[in-house]
């Protein structure tokens, strides 16, 4: 049986999608294609109606989840502002997001395999931070700063979720994110 066009661009957005979730959470390299098919209810031979190989579906990955990031900012919040920036710092660098990596950010669950991944997924990974970098460098007026709280930001929820304890991830949490208002703060 064929399916339409619509049918199958509908089931290969659910696959990039669940596939996302899969990899924030234990890894895109740990997963099998038959595991990412089977979690939309499908065989893992039909994976390559969708994607010729699982690197491309992974480009996919790396592309919608760091485009959306770049999206979310953006036409959620209207232009951003130091405000905004400091609004969305705060949804970064919280518990919630330590929590739920499946829905969050990628960078930090993702970026070591993105950095292993074939040159097609880091120079998208690239073009998409560098967007996201210049939207903040624009609000900031300082490119190095942009950069900067970026790392910042990704090192301290990495560092965070590495470690064991309530109490010192939190902190983790909280220092960084004090020291990112002073180095807003400064002119």
């Amino acid at each position: 049986m064929r399916y339409s066009t619509e049918h199958k661009e509908q089931t290969r957005q659910k696959l990039v999608q669940s596939s996302g979730a899969i990899a924030k959470q234990g890894g895109f390299s740990a997963t099998g294609v038959a595991g990412l098919m089977k979690a939309i209810g499908l065989t893992g031979g039909a994976f390559y109606n969708h994607f010729p190989s699982k690197d491309d579906l992974f480009s996919e990955i790396v592309r919608q989840e760091l485009s959306g990031s770049y999206l979310h900012l953006r036409t959620q919040s209207g232009e951003l502002t130091r405000d905004k920036l400091r609004h969305c710092l705060d949804q970064y660098l919280s518990l919630a997001h330590l929590h739920n990596p499946q829905s969050g950010c990628a960078i930090p669950t993702l970026g070591a395999e993105i950095a292993r991944a074939d040159i097609s997924v880091r120079e998208e990974a690239e073009h998409w931070l560098s967007t996201l970098h210049q939207a903040w460098a624009s609000t900031l007026e300082d490119e190095a700063l942009a950069w900067a709280m970026l790392c910042q930001c990704v090192g301290a929820l990495l560092v965070a979720r590495m470690l064991a304890g309530e109490d010192t991830r939190l902190a983790v949490l909280q220092a960084s994110r004090g020291f990112l208002e002073k180095a807003m703060e400064q002119p």
